[in-house]
């Protein structure tokens, strides 16, 4: 019988969403091991959950991102100034951890008026805090080892950790949200780095691991670990034939984000999930990101002007 470390799933309760954006925390001996800073508009609710918990933020010694979009690591650099904490993170991605400015200004133009909002602050991460990492890269704090994998086709800048046997895999493993009990994955395909051809080899790295747990930051700790991997292939496949299906039409982008957000509501509502799900998905995963991401990708890797 597998003995896994404790790992407490704190809900971040995104725009008063639960289930929609977790970080996991892990006890150790000298304090605590925050996987996923969160954005920076839900550091209260981070505080609140580590109160109830009996912990506080002074806590937390190391934090281990996935990746530097917002929703993962907007607090990071926060925590790092208040806990003194060392921030983990792909080699691609601690250029922006250490001067958000290019990063904020791009989602600026995405997010506009709801940017504050939405993500709070998001503060760079002092050098001397922070840990570049590379792939395969083992990470010892206390007794626990963490492995670091690149892992592309959601971002270039993304890893994922193993720690005995669980899998925490960010975005590549998948949207998950499981308060309906039905089993529904999609995946989060925003610009501009979404690649499924890149995706499938990190899936294809994954699989030659010894996972029995998988803890995807939207949402939970699973252990069907072969239907989920299996899931994320499963709908890089149906992502790409529906681009074959609707990408030569060329609609306007609002049109395609409506297209989107038809196709994967009514895939949904045909496994029976609750529309408190879908209301979830939405906010983790808003489909009008991965709208453009597949027009993006479409237009640069298939059909180039």
């Amino acid at each position: 019988m597998t003995h896994y470390p404790e790992i407490i799933t704190l809900d971040l309760n995104f725009q008063n969403c639960p289930n929609a954006i977790a970080s996991y925390l892990i006890p150790y001996q000298e304090g605590l091991i925050l996987i996923e800073s969160g954005p920076g508009s839900t550091q209260n609710e981070l505080v609140r959950n580590l109160r109830e918990l009996d912990y506080s933020l002074e806590d937390i010694t190391h934090v281990l991102l996935t990746h530097i979009h917002l929703d993962h690591a907007g607090a990071a650099g926060w925590l790092a100034e208040q806990s003194g904490a060392k921030v983990y993170v792909h080699h691609r991605g601690a250029p922006h951890m250490l001067d958000p400015s290019r990063l904020l200004a791009s989602a600026a133009r995405i997010y506009q008026e709801k940017m504050d909002q939405l993500w709070g602050d998001f503060l760079p991460v002092p050098e001397k805090q922070l840990v570049i990492l590379e792939d395969g890269m083992e990470i010892q704090i206390g007794s626990y080892t963490f492995r670091a994998l690149d892992t592309p086709g959601h971002a270039n800048h993304h890893m994922a950790y193993i720690l005995d046997e669980t899998c925490f895999s960010g975005d590549v493993g998948g949207v998950r949200i499981g308060s309906s009990g039905k089993q529904n994955l999609r995946l989060p395909m925003p610009p501009p780095e979404f690649h499924p051809p890149r995706w499938r080899e990190s899936i294809a790295k994954l699989k030659k691991e010894k996972i029995t747990r998988i803890a995807p930051t939207h949402f939970g700790i699973f252990d069907d670990v072969e239907w989920h991997i299996d899931s994320v292939l499963s709908e890089i496949d149906a992502a790409e034939e529906w681009m074959q299906k609707i990408m030569p039409r060329d609609l306007p982008i609002e049109d395609l984000r409506t297209e989107f957000l038809v196709w994967v509501r009514n895939r949904s509502l045909e496994l029976g999930v609750a529309e408190v799900t879908l209301d979830a998905f939405e906010k983790a995963n808003p489909s009008g990101m991965s709208a453009d991401g597949m027009k993006r990708y479409w237009e640069k890797y298939i059909d180039p002007q």
